[in-house]
């Protein structure tokens, strides 16, 4: 069934990260939900105006990436060599194109460029070797490793280091062992437009301590992202090599196509059915072409936030629900 034209409601959603930081800090909180709705707020502009699913995801998630809270552009984790390295993807619900970048190490805004990969449509991924090549020919900022680095990020390493050996983690698994009380994780974002289009993308710093090299689900179209307007859009987060053998984002999509799941129960039997029983952790967020929206995680929370049009915006971290009408 083909979705109305006329449609032109709007909505969108965006996630930081799965797990938390340690409840009963008002202040801490308060950054977080300022920074999530900020992200929302900068999608919600772009659809408002008429703008495209797919400028409203770049929008939403270029926002999280300059902000040093979460793991993804500025404030990203380090590998094993105190270097970053930095993921990222996006995908067009309406044509079904897709760009993504792997690896890369002077971008300031990973989003951009698998956005351009994406628009230049000779391959769907790059990895660093053209990343120079990509940023010159598509006049994308770079900078210096510096720029993505944070104190909070140099700690947590040295903490995972000293208790974990060359084990990788994820940030929230990473910071039991961490004396900062900061929080951080990879960030996505999901828009259903007014045109009835839906689009979807992932960035990500990775995992802290991460062999060099390593590339998780985030760039890989059908497992950290997926967009289709025969079904719906997800950007994932989480424990990558279990969500990367699981084909998590696409599996939501097979699941409302062939079995006729409503968005819910897609997004939550994927995540129980094929994600959990690997031993994967973590969460997403998806969007259907009605403009319903699903957040489900098996880690302790998630960051989060979203917004319909009409509506306010809405955050939340835990179980629990804030509500903003901007940030």
């Amino acid at each position: 069934m083909k979705k109305d034209k006329q449609v032109t409601s709007y909505a969108l959603a965006v996630h930081g990260g799965a797990g938390t930081i340690k409840p009963g800090n008002p202040e801490v909180e308060a950054a977080y939900h300022a920074a999530l709705q900020a992200a929302v707020l900068a999608g919600e502009q772009v659809l408002q105006a008429g703008g495209s699913a797919l400028q409203a995801v770049t929008a939403s998630v270029q926002s999280l990436e300059d902000c040093p809270l979460f793991n993804a552009g500025h404030g990203a984790v380090f590998n094993a060599n105190a270097e970053h390295e930095l993921d990222a993807s996006i995908m067009d619900g309406q044509t079904l194109k897709a760009g993504a970048v792997a690896g890369m190490r002077t971008l300031r805004n990973p989003v951009l460029g698998a956005l351009a990969v994406m628009k230049d449509e000779r391959c769907v991924l790059v990895g660093v070797h053209g990343e120079a090549a990509l940023a010159a020919q598509h006049a994308l900022e770079q900078v210096e490793q510096s720029y993505f680095s944070t104190e909070a990020r140099r700690e947590q390493l040295r903490t995972v280091q000293a208790h974990a050996g060359n084990r990788a983690v994820l940030d929230h698994d990473a910071l039991t062992v961490s004396k900062s009380d900061s929080r951080f994780g990879t960030v996505g974002a999901v828009a259903l437009d007014q045109s009835g289009n839906l689009a979807a993308a992932t960035s990500t710093g990775g995992m802290t301590n991460k062999m060099p090299g390593r590339i998780g689900d985030t760039p890989v179209v059908g497992a950290g992202v997926y967009a289709n307007n025969a079904s719906c859009a997800v950007s994932a987060t989480g424990t990558g090599e279990q969500f990367l053998r699981a084909c998590l984002a696409h599996d939501i999509h097979a699941r409302m196509v062939y079995a006729g799941s409503p968005l819910d129960a897609a997004a939550a039997q994927a995540l129980s059915e094929t994600v959990a029983p690997l031993g994967g952790v973590g969460g997403l967020v998806a969007i259907d072409r009605d403009g319903n929206v699903s957040m489900p995680y098996n880690s302790k929370g998630m960051y989060r936030a979203w917004v319909r049009e009409g509506q306010s915006i809405q955050s939340a971290i835990f179980a629990d629900v804030q509500t903003a009408g901007s940030p």
